[in-house]
């Protein structure tokens, strides 16, 4: 039985390798914002997907790598996190890092996002990607 708060989903054919490490990681990110887990989803989706999600219920007709909905309470953390796989690929091709590494921006983004970091300014931006960098260096890859 999964007693996760934290569950991944895919509409695509991508597949989480080592889910617990992942789930570990983002638990104890909220536990370092000051924050409580409810529960979070994620679904990853391709382009076209998320790109639907943004036109009906963001009115955003533009393409992303993330989209966050927020059903947070105070300091009770809970939403929907929405991925493109396709746009974290291309990204990590762009930005030159690996894939694993992006994917992991975009994953902490959305629970900062849910736990009251906004990016629409650039200060806020700055703010938001200095957050990305101290929460990465929590995910810790176990080396064999």
């Amino acid at each position: 039985m999964n007693l996760s708060k934290i569950n991944f989903y895919s509409e695509n054919d991508f597949i989480l390798e080592d889910e617990a490490q992942y789930v570990s990681w983002i638990e104890n990110v909220i536990v370092s914002e000051g924050k409580s887990l409810e529960e979070i989803s994620y679904i990853f989706c391709d382009d076209e997907y998320l790109l639907k999600i943004n036109i009906e219920y963001l009115d955003h007709d533009t393409y992303t790598d993330i989209i966050t909905f927020d059903y947070s309470v105070g300091k009770i953390l809970q939403g929907d996190i929405y991925i493109s796989t396709e746009r974290v690929r291309e990204n990590s091709e762009t930005f030159g890092v690996n894939f694993d590494e992006e994917l992991r921006r975009v994953l902490i983004h959305g629970v900062l996002h849910l736990s009251g970091y906004k990016d629409k300014s650039v200060e806020e931006a700055a703010r938001m990607r200095s957050k990305e960098e101290e929460k990465m260096k929590l995910f810790h890859v176990e080396q064999s």
